[in-house]
């Protein structure tokens, strides 16, 4: 095996580690809700993870730390959004509604950001990428009604259901404006957001009498797995892999999130229907639609932050 290939086959393997990261934070917030409130969990998921990130920073980036103190707000949109925002939404979200559906509806967010960023930045949008959308949103709406379409006329949409459109449009506020980045190396700039969310949120949860720890040794494991696999692991992963895989084929990556967590979820006995089956290969079908052009593209990247 050539060292070529022997650097892709490990950068697959980084991609595929992270995602799979990525994954258990849907699964495993589903569990930690229970015992935690959604914003003592975001502010101790980045308490944990703030002081790993910085020093995976210095190690693999060693950045101008002068600089980067005074960049710090170029940081701060992005971290209320992407660090602060999306994730409060996600949790809430799974207080009502199961990891597969969250992550199903999440996988529309490829689709949304291409609406937004033809609405919002004037770019151009193929006729077979709107017909992604389209499909896509048929995907997502057909998981929502569990393939009865009927049921939103009658029920509408489901309040855990409410919360995860809304964090998905979060993200897609967070994509865009960040879309110029902030200068700064990427694993010192998630470190430097996490910094940014963690006294946000201290100022908040603080006189409330929080942060709520947990009082079960489950809750607690699930608590360090948040703040240190998806969080740190997930980050580092990520980045080493863009060193051999380009931005945009990397990207086709993150399809396997939604993956992922429906077959952990399937293991650990959810029942998976026919409806999340078919919505799921519908939405994953729209999307590709969707994106179809960044992918050949030559200098397309990837939308993808580091906070998932």
């Amino acid at each position: 095996m050539t060292a070529t290939r022997t650097s892709t086959t490990a950068a697959i393997g980084a991609l595929l580690t992270a995602t799979l990261f990525w994954a258990g934070n849907y699964v495993v917030g589903g569990a930690a809700v229970s015992a935690i409130p959604p914003l003592d969990l975001v502010a101790l998921r980045w308490a944990i993870a703030v002081v790993p990130l910085f020093a995976l920073a210095q190690l693999v980036e060693r950045p101008d730390w002068r600089h980067v103190a005074r960049s710090w707000h170029r940081v701060l949109l992005p971290a209320l959004f992407g660090l602060v925002a999306y994730n409060y939404l996600l949790y809430t979200a799974l207080q009502y509604t199961d990891a597969v559906n969250a992550s199903l509806i999440n996988a529309f967010n490829p689709a949304l950001i291409g609406v937004a960023a033809t609405i919002f930045l004037r770019q151009r949008m193929t006729s077979v990428a709107v017909m992604g959308v389209i499909l896509a949103l048929v995907g997502v709406l057909w998981v929502l009604c569990d393939g009865h379409p009927t049921t939103l006329l009658s029920n509408g949409f489901g309040l855990g259901d409410v919360f995860m459109l809304g964090a998905i449009v979060v993200w897609t506020v967070y994509t865009l404006t960040g879309r110029h980045g902030t200068g700064i190396p990427p694993i010192t700039s998630t470190a430097l957001q996490a910094l940014v969310s963690l006294i946000a949120l201290t100022s908040v949860v603080l006189p409330t009498g929080g942060p709520h720890l947990p009082v079960t040794s489950n809750a607690t494991l699930a608590l360090l797995f948040i703040g240190l696999c998806p969080s740190v692991i997930s980050t580092a992963l990520w980045n080493r892999a863009l060193t051999t895989i380009p931005p945009a084929l990397a990207g086709v990556f993150l399809n396997l999130i939604t993956v992922f967590t429906v077959l952990i979820s399937v293991a650990l006995g959810k029942p998976f229907t026919v409806a999340e089956a078919m919505g799921g290969v519908i939405v994953m079908g729209g999307v590709a639609m969707t994106n179809a052009q960044a992918f050949r593209g030559s200098r397309a990247r990837s939308d993808v932050r580091m906070s998932r």
